[in-house]
Order: structure tokens, then C-alpha cells, then sequence
């Protein structure tokens, strides 16, 4: 680094020394007298030693701790989720009711048809096949009695 035919002499610095520069002190600003009612100072209370001295001084009271949030048993997201899924139920269990009583009604109104057609249908072959067919006929009212056609 230095060249081996330099002499290496340390070389000499000028030192500066720093003297601190002393703050004057800080004077405290006078504080208002506010005038305070005397309800609003803590009572004091003095406690008289067995051997006969006299302790006074503020009461402390013990620290209160802060009261403590009561969370419910069940978090209100399970509860959600579980009457969510009651309202599913309950309107799935009301629409297989709707369609089971739609397709009940549209039974019985097969019924019906079929029912009319067969009464109907009855009556009007019991019209047609009563007319042309011959036998015993009795009019009470009338004292007319017709035997197989014969008059008499």
C-alpha cells in the first residue's frame, strides 16, 4: 500500500475540543388556582395503630377489572347457516306438498271424468238399448198389462 521507501509516520491531527453550552433552567409557568367544591375531593381517612399512632391518608380503592364480554355458547355465523338451512327444508317440504296435492286434485278430476262418462254413458245405452228391446211392461195407474207384445 505505502511504497517501502516512504517513511511511515503517523500523521498528527489538530484536536478540537467542545465545551457543552449550559440551558438556562426551565421556570415552570404559575398554575391557575381553579377552585374545586368540596364534594369533589376524596374523603381522607386515618387508622389509628394499636401502639397509639395515627396513619392518615386517601383511600385507594381496588382496581375494578374491566368486565369481561360474555360471546354466546354458538357463534351467530352456525347459527345463520342453521336457519338458513331450516327455511331450505321447510320450503322444499312445502313444495313436494304443493306438487303432491296438484297431482291429487288432477287425479281426482280423472276420477270425476271417468265417473260422468261411465254414468252418463250408462244412461244413454240403457236409452238406446231399452227402446228396441221387447218385454213386460206394467202400468199400475192405468191397469194396462202388455205380455210379449199381446193386447187385451
Amino acid at each position: 500500500m505505502y511504497p517501502d521507501h516512504a517513511p511511515h509516520v503517523p500523521a498528527q491531527q489538530a484536536a478540537e475540543v467542545h465545551q457543552p453550552t449550559p440551558y438556562p433552567p426551565a421556570v415552570p409557568a404559575p398554575v391557575p388556582v381553579v377552585p374545586v367544591e368540596p364534594g369533589a375531593l376524596p374523603a381522607v381517612a386515618s387508622i389509628v395503630l394499636p401502639d397509639g399512632r395515627v396513619v392518615t391518608g386517601y383511600a385507594i380503592e381496588p382496581a375494578r377489572p374491566e368486565p369481561v364480554v360474555v360471546k354466546p355458547a354458538v357463534s351467530s355465523t352456525a347459527v345463520n347457516v342453521a336457519l338458513g338451512g331450516v327455511g331450505f327444508l321447510t320450503v322444499c317440504g312445502g313444495l313436494l306438498m304443493l306438487t303432491t296435492f296438484i297431482a291429487a286434485l288432477a287425479a281426482f278430476i280423472h276420477q270425476l271424468i271417468i265417473l260422468a262418462a261411465i254414468v252418463f254413458g250408462g244412461f244413454i245405452a240403457m236409452q238406446v238399448l231399452g227402446a228396441s228391446r221387447g218385454g213386460t211392461t206394467v202400468n199400475i195407474r192405468k191397469a194396462v198389462f202388455k205380455r210379449n207384445h199381446f193386447h187385451g
